[in-house]
C-alpha cells in the first residue's frame, strides 16, 4: 500500500514558512513587552548572535521585524537577568529557549568531536590550565576573558585570533561547564557555573539520550520553519546528516513530520501538521542577514527566488550590494535589498545602497521600505533617514523618505 503525499504549490508553501517564522500576524499595536518578546522566542528556538554593529547588534533586529518596536532592554532581561534566553552553539552562535539546553547537552558531551581549534586544542595541551580556570570561576565568581592575562596571538585577520584563556573559556562553555551569566556593554560574554545561571528546573532536568534530544530539536526546528527539506531541518540546529535522517523517520513515522512535494522544489519535503496555511501574507519587515528566515541561503533561493550572500568580507571595490545587506520583506516576498548603516554620533539611519528585485513595481515598495525605515529610525532613537544614490531603488526611495517626513 503506498501513502499519497500532498503536492504543495509553491506559493502556499511560502506562506507556510512565513507563518512559521512569525509573519502571518499583524504587529501588536500596543507597547511589546516581555511576554510577546519571549512568544516569538519560543517560536523561532534560535536567535543567532553576531557582533557586528554597523546597524544594531544582530539578535535585536528578528524581534524588531516581527512585533515592530520594543525595548531592547526587556530583551536584555530575558538573557540577562531573567535566563529565559540561555546562549549556546545552535545554528552558530545563539540565543534559545531554555527547556532547550538538556536537548544540547549531548552536544556538550561530545565537545572533543563537535567543538573546534583552539578550543579543544587547549584542552588537549594544557589540561591543567583548563581546570585551573574553571576552579577560579567556582571559588571566586563569574569572568570576562578579558581578565586574564594572556597574550593574544599575532594572527592578523583572523576573527578567531583566541588569547589560551579565551579559548578554555571557550571551551568549557562548550562543553556546559559553564554558561554565559550574561554581556558587557561592549558584548563581551561573562562566564559562569550553570547552577549559578539557569533556572533550577533547567539544571535539574533530567539529561535525554542522544537520539531523544537531536530529535526534539529537529521538531522544533520543524515547528520554526513549517515546510522543509531534510537540509533545512539539519542546517537549523546544525546537525550531522544520519542524524537528521534518523530523527526524520522518526518523527515521520510518528505522524509529526508529513511528506509533501512543494512544485518546483526538486527534492523531498516535509511539512509541520499543524503548521497554519494562510491565504495570505502581509509583512513589511526588514530582515538581518542572520535572521533564521533568510540564514540558510539555498533555502532562501528555493522558496524566494532571492539569491543573496553576504559581503562583509568580501572587499569593498568587489561588493555588488554593500556591507551589511538586509533583504526587505513585502507581503509574501522579498522585493528589495538595502545597505543600512546606524551612524549614531550623526543621529542619521544611512541608507547607502537600495536595490529593487526585477519585476517590482517600484514606487509602491520604495512606499512601503520608506514606512519601515522611519520606524526602524524611530526604534534606534536616529532622528532622519537619508538615502544615497547607489542602487536602482534609491531616486524613488528618496521621493517616498521625503514624503514621509524623512
Amino acid at each position: 500500500m503506498t501513502t499519497s503525499v500532498e503536492r504543495l504549490p509553491a506559493g502556499l508553501a511560502r506562506r507556510i514558512a512565513l507563518a512559521a517564522q512569525g509573519f502571518a500576524e499583524p504587529r501588536p499595536t500596543g507597547i511589546v513587552g516581555t511576554r510577546q518578546l519571549r512568544r516569538t522566542a519560543d517560536r523561532l528556538a534560535v536567535v543567532q548572535i553576531d557582533s557586528v554593529n554597523v546597524l544594531s547588534r544582530s539578535h535585536y533586529l528578528p524581534f524588531f521585524s516581527r512585533l515592530g518596536p520594543y525595548r531592547r532592554s526587556d530583551l536584555d532581561a530575558l538573557s540577562n537577568r531573567r535566563h529565559d534566553l540561555v546562549e549556546y552553539w545552535a545554528h552558530e552562535a545563539s540565543f534559545l529557549p531554555a527547556r532547550l539546553h538538556p536537548h544540547l547537552r549531548w552536544r556538550m558531551d561530545a565537545a572533543d568531536q563537535e567543538a573546534w581549534g583552539s578550543m579543544t586544542r587547549v584542552q588537549q595541551e594544557r589540561p591543567e590550565y583548563v581546570a585551573a580556570l574553571l576552579a577560579r570561576v567556582r571559588t571566586e565568581g563569574p569572568i570576562r576573558a578579558s581578565q586574564l592575562q594572556e597574550e593574544r596571538p599575532n594572527r592578523p585577520g583572523s576573527m578567531w585570533n583566541w588569547h589560551a584563556g579565551k579559548a578554555a573559556l571557550e571551551y568549557l562553555f562548550f562543553t556546559g561547564a559553564l554558561t554565559a551569566r550574561g554581556r558587557t556593554a561592549g558584548f563581551e560574554r561573562v562566564y559562569d557555573l550553570p547552577e549559578r545561571v539557569l533556572p533550577p528546573a533547567v539544571v535539574q532536568a533530567p539529561t535525554p539520550e542522544r537520539p531523544e534530544g537531536i530529535r526534539e530539536l529537529v521538531r522544533t526546528a520543524a515547528r520554526a520553519l513549517g515546510v522543509a527539506t531534510e537540509t533545512d531541518l539539519r542546517d537549523y540546529f546544525r546537525l550531522a546528516p544520519v542524524d537528521a535522517r534518523t530523527a526524520i523517520a522518526e518523527l515521520a513515522d510518528g505522524g509529526e513530520l508529513q511528506p509533501v512535494e512543494v512544485v518546483g522544489w526538486n527534492r523531498p519535503a516535509w511539512v509541520d501538521p499543524q503548521a497554519r496555511r494562510p491565504r495570505w501574507i502581509r509583512a513589511r519587515a526588514l530582515l538581518s542577514p542572520f535572521d533564521s528566515l533568510v540564514w540558510e541561503r539555498p533555502r532562501v533561493e528555493r522558496i524566494f527566488g532571492f539569491r543573496y550572500r553576504l559581503e562583509i568580507y568580501t572587499p569593498a571595490a568587489k561588493r555588488v550590494h554593500g556591507y551589511y545587506v538586509l533583504p526587505f520583506l513585502f507581503g509574501d516576498r522579498l522585493v528589495a535589498r538595502v545597505d543600512l548603516k546606524a551612524d549614531r554620533q550623526a543621529g542619521v539611519l544611512r541608507v547607502q545602497g537600495t536595490f529593487a528585485e526585477p519585476g517590482v513595481d517600484a514606487p509602491e515598495v520604495a512606499a512601503a521600505l520608506a514606512a519601515e525605515l522611519r520606524l526602524m529610525a524611530d526604534w534606534m532613537a536616529l532622528d532622519e533617514v537619508v538615502v544615497a544614490g547607489r542602487g536602482d531603488l534609491a531616486p524613488d526611495l528618496a521621493a517616498a523618505v521625503v514624503a514621509t517626513g524623512g
